[in-house]
């Protein structure tokens, strides 16, 4: 999920300083150029569709005799290390829309490889039991809701899109703010909301594994503020097909349907946490032709 950024002038800097602190600076770190075998893709903790994807080709590039380095990184330091040839792939680009501001800043230099889940909305969720059916059903409930809806990382293209362009749309800057901490932490309120039967308002976005998790829905946006859906998008360095056309055309071949996706997302977030490998090799065989279909 989604990172936007404004202040281009300042980003260069922050975002530069921010990618040598992450480890990410030297210029070795990339695949280099055509005929290498090592791949660097870059992820962000916590965006399960990433994890998942990123975790799955991992297994799929190592059991074609490739070497892998994941690189977790922000969501800017991810963008500027692709920019700079220090990192080679990311699986989770949303485009056009919520990374817009890092297209605009960066695209020159990097490449559209595909998108591999092509229908991906920010949304607002309440749970099922909740009386809300709708964003306009929170005007003048917000003292029910302690004045908040619970949001992730302030960066995020899904803080911007809520608080600037949906408070307003649907008269609600003065009733409610959208608390900004992290992706982990919105989902512990809403584990522990759910598990109480409390009322809670938090920002989501499809695919998540915590619509199968949670007894949760998506207040219906009748006036369009929170976007259209965005694909996700593989995005790399420049010029990494040429570099690597075994690889770009394997991923240019890579689709995952909402049951793929969301069986794999259960298993890393669930059964197997902190063991993406063995959520993987299950899942892998569950599934054995997937990887048959892309890889041959």
């Amino acid at each position: 999920m989604r990172f936007k950024f404004k202040g281009v002038a300042v980003a260069a800097v922050v975002l530069s300083l921010g990618l040598s602190a992450a480890g990410c600076g030297g210029g070795d770190s990339g695949s280099g150029g055509a005929g290498d075998k090592k791949i660097t893709i870059g992820m962000v903790t916590g965006w399960a569709e990433g994890e998942a994807a990123t975790a799955l080709w991992e297994k799929m590039l190592k059991d074609k005799g490739y070497q892998v380095e994941i690189k977790t990184l922000d969501t800017g330091p991810l963008y500027t290390g692709m920019a700079k040839g220090d990192v080679d792939l990311f699986l989770d680009a949303w485009l056009p829309g919520t990374h817009e501001d890092y297209w605009k800043q960066y695209g020159d230099k990097l490449e559209k490889i595909s998108v591999w889940y092509d229908k991906a909305p920010l949304t607002i969720a309440v749970p099922n039991y909740s009386p809300l059916k709708s964003l306009a059903d929170l005007k003048g409930k917000g003292s029910s809701y302690g004045g908040k809806i619970v949001g992730i990382e302030k960066s995020s293209g899904l803080y911007r899109v809520s608080k600037e362009d949906m408070l307003p749309a649907y008269g609600l800057k003065d009733e409610y703010e959208v608390t900004t901490s992290s992706t982990a932490a919105m989902l512990t309120e809403l584990k522990k909301a759910t598990d109480a039967k409390k009322d809670i308002v938090v920002t989501l976005w499809r695919p998540h594994w915590a619509y199968s998790k949670f007894p949760i829905r998506d207040l219906a946006d009748p006036k369009g503020a929170m976007g259209k859906p965005d694909g996700v998008n593989i995005v790399g360095r420049q010029d990494f097909s040429k570099d690597q056309a075994e690889v770009a055309g394997w991923l240019k071949k890579f689709r995952m349907d909402d049951k793929q996706l969301g069986t794999l997302e259960d298993l890393m977030e669930n059964k197997y946490k902190g063991k993406p490998e063995q959520a993987v090799n299950e899942w892998m065989q569950a599934n054995p032709a997937f990887a048959k279909g892309i890889t041959g």
